[in-house]
């Protein structure tokens, strides 16, 4: 076990990543970062915590901060409850903490979007308590290392804890839990792990048998569903109709053009689009003509969103739906919006 822990730790020395939350590890800037990763590949977040920490550079700056400008800064990198929960954590923090970022990992387990994985990252890094952290990476190089021929669930995942814990060195912790992170990343990697350059070579058991590429074992991938959907793009002169998503869903409290998925056989979308906002809006539209189609992934789910050019009869321009508003297309850019919904506005300009 010791010896595991000295070798990693010498190779982490040598070869850690420079990355801008650990250069001057805060326990706000660990935070931040360690929700930004979840899901999310190191290379993306880096231009996205910068320019967060920019605008928001602590945590009462956070706090004060309202929910959209939260939102606006962190558009593009996805997963937008993240970004809610960040949020709604920062106040938490500022009410029920003193304004200080617990150490201890049951009450970071209480705050809004953090799990085992993440208190563990932030205990051991920002704190440098002996907690494990068991992501991706770790879990990867773990199983690896006990050649654990097990389906991914909850008992390989408290036996991987188990071990990591055990070979966790209580003085250097968060470099330990780093150093796995950055092994997986760069050496331990998924496919063609490059083990005659890994430092744990002779401990890993999986090396040792050659089994290291059909590890770790992996669930059957599901077929991913396709969703078809239309959406409106109404204007009026240089406004155009936004739509606010509600807030407890997905992209929630971001803006979008009025829309939804149809039928995936459906053959009229302009006529579908018109029932859709009817039924669903009570908004009767006039549709022009389709400004395009966009795709896009989701994490379960395919789209393929059709837009159209659209306008309102005079009578109905002056009742509009909760949560619906004109805004200057010039102003577009000031209001939160998922990725396809900004591709849309880029090009009314």
């Amino acid at each position: 076990m010791r010896q595991i822990t000295a070798k990693l730790l010498q190779w982490y020395d040598q070869n850690a990543r420079s990355l801008p939350w650990r250069s001057d590890p805060t326990p706000y800037k660990v935070w931040v970062s360690e929700i930004m990763l979840q899901q999310t590949q190191v290379e993306t977040v880096i231009p996205y915590f910068k320019r967060f920490m920019a605008r928001f550079p602590d945590l009462p700056s956070l706090a004060q901060a309202d929910e959209s400008e939260v939102l606006q800064v962190w558009e593009g990198l996805g997963y937008y409850s993240r970004a809610r929960n960040l949020h709604k954590a920062a106040r938490i923090i500022i009410a029920d903490h003193a304004g200080q970022i617990p150490a201890d990992i049951t009450a970071l387990k209480g705050l809004p979007g953090i799990g085992a994985y993440t208190a563990g990252a932030i205990a051991s890094i920002a704190f440098g308590a002996p907690e494990p952290a068991l992501d991706a990476n770790i879990r990867r190089v773990t199983i690896r290392l006990l050649d654990l021929h097990e389906q991914p669930g909850k008992e390989t995942d408290s036996r991987l804890r188990k071990f990591v814990r055990e070979v966790l060195p209580h003085s250097r912790a968060g470099d330990y839990n780093q150093a796995l992170m950055d092994l997986g990343s760069a050496v331990c990697t998924p496919a063609g792990p490059l083990c005659q350059q890994c430092p744990l070579q002779s401990d890993c058991l999986a090396f040792q048998r050659g089994t290291q590429a059909e590890l770790p074992l992996r669930k059957p991938r599901a077929k991913v569903p396709h969703k078809l959907v239309v959406a409106a793009v109404i204007t009026q002169g240089r406004k155009v109709l936004l739509a606010r998503r509600p807030a407890d869903g997905m992209l929630g409290n971001l803006w979008e053009y009025p829309g939804a998925s149809v039928p995936e056989r459906t053959s009229n979308l302009p006529a579908a689009l018109q029932e859709l906002l009817k039924s669903r809006f009570g908004l009767s539209v006039v549709v022009d003509s389709q400004l395009g189609a966009y795709k896009h992934a989701y994490t379960h789910f395919t789209i393929t969103l059709h837009a159209f050019s659209c306008r309102l009869p005079l009578a109905e321009q002056a009742v509009l739906p909760p949560d619906f508003t004109w805004v200057e297309i010039a102003d577009l850019s000031a209001y939160p919006m998922g990725k396809v919904a900004r591709l849309i506005s880029r090009e009314l300009g």
